[in-house]
């Protein structure tokens, strides 16, 4: 059962400190989410200091801890040193979407929507250089839109753009319209109708969104991380007969979901103690091999996959060290 109220939330916050310390491979996640729930909890000085402790280190997604501190601080009154962090983010121009997204939504929270737009305009500049736009790049496009709906300015190219990806039957035109919010007030039968059609295709677009499958993730488990499971649960051996075998196995998966249309294809990096970390959480002892695809697709969820195939002249997923293209990216090759 998912918590919902401030005691439940402080308690599951508290599980997740507890797997951090017992998974330190796993501790940013697991403190991320803890933090997220001591927000939740109304202990907002709590995540605060879940998130310094993690900016103390090294961690992996720093702006994407900054821009959730700063939305945490501007809540419980701290907006000076909020601004500040938003300010620093914006200025490192980070290469992912979502330190951007957080930090246009907070200044959007506080009415802010001239900044918010700048900020969305800055990132869509970086990050949207042409060909398939991920999704959380779309999203910034969208978000934007909205925004610039608000303000009233009107269409650039970027809005043509989000226009253009927008799946849903009602145009952003009309969801985002700032008008739309006196119609929830009216006593007009045919308003009101018109309203609840609206309302009902934002709805199904956001749920294609939220539904939308993670990347189909393939687990490559590197041969330290191998041969550990392997001596820890020989069981798997049917699975993993050997790391050559492995390595094979992965591409010719991936190349054949490739040929089936599959989109969204990725790898992901596995761990034991992160494998045996996901078991437990399941009450599923990790020899199962039933879970291998389960655990690969939380990790997706996380995050944690990279993009297959590799762009031309990048490092060839295994590790080898050599480029794609001359190791199992030419593999069956004409």
């Amino acid at each position: 059962m998912r918590p919902d109220t401030p005691a439940a939330h402080t308690t599951e916050a508290e599980r997740l400190l507890r797997t951090a310390e017992q998974y330190p491979g796993d501790r940013e996640p697991l403190y991320l989410q803890a933090a997220a729930h001591r927000e939740l909890a109304g202990d907002r000085p709590g995540a605060t200091a879940l998130y310094d402790t993690l900016l103390s280190g090294d961690p992996a997604n720093p702006h994407l801890i900054r821009a959730l501190k700063a939305a945490n601080l501007w809540e419980y009154g701290h907006e000076a040193e909020a601004r500040a962090i938003i300010e620093g983010v914006r200025r490192a121009r980070p290469s992912d979407a979502a330190p951007w997204q957080i930090t246009a939504e907070t200044l959007e929270a506080h009415d802010e929507l001239e900044a918010a737009e700048s900020t969305l305009t800055e990132a869509t500049g970086l990050l949207a250089g042409g060909g398939d736009l991920p999704h959380a790049t779309q999203s910034l496009l969208t978000t934007r839109h909205r925004i610039r709906r608000m303000l009233a300015l009107p269409h650039d190219d970027w809005d043509d753009v989000a226009d253009r990806l927008h799946t849903g039957t009602v145009g952003l035109d009309e969801l985002h319209d700032p008008k739309r919010l006196w119609s929830l007030g009216s006593s007009d039968p045919a308003e009101l109708q018109a309203e609840i059609t609206r309302l009902r295709s934002e709805l199904g677009t956001y749920r294609t969104a939220l539904s939308r499958p993670f990347p189909v993730a393939v687990l490559h488990w590197p041969e330290p991380e191998l041969d550990e499971l392997l001596a820890a649960y020989p069981e798997l051996e049917a699975e993993y007969p050997t790391y050559r075998a492995h390595l094979t196995d992965i591409e010719a998966s991936l190349r054949e979901l490739a040929a089936a249309g599959t989109p969204n294809l990725g790898i992901v990096r596995a761990t034991v103690p992160s494998y045996e970390a996901f078991a437990a959480s399941e009450s599923t002892p990790p020899s199962n091999a039933d879970l291998l695809p389960q655990y690969a697709t939380t990790l997706a969820a996380r995050a944690r996959a990279t993009a297959w195939p590799p762009t031309r002249g990048t490092d060839c997923w295994c590790g080898s060290g050599r480029t794609y293209g001359e190791c199992h990216g030419g593999e069956g090759r004409e």
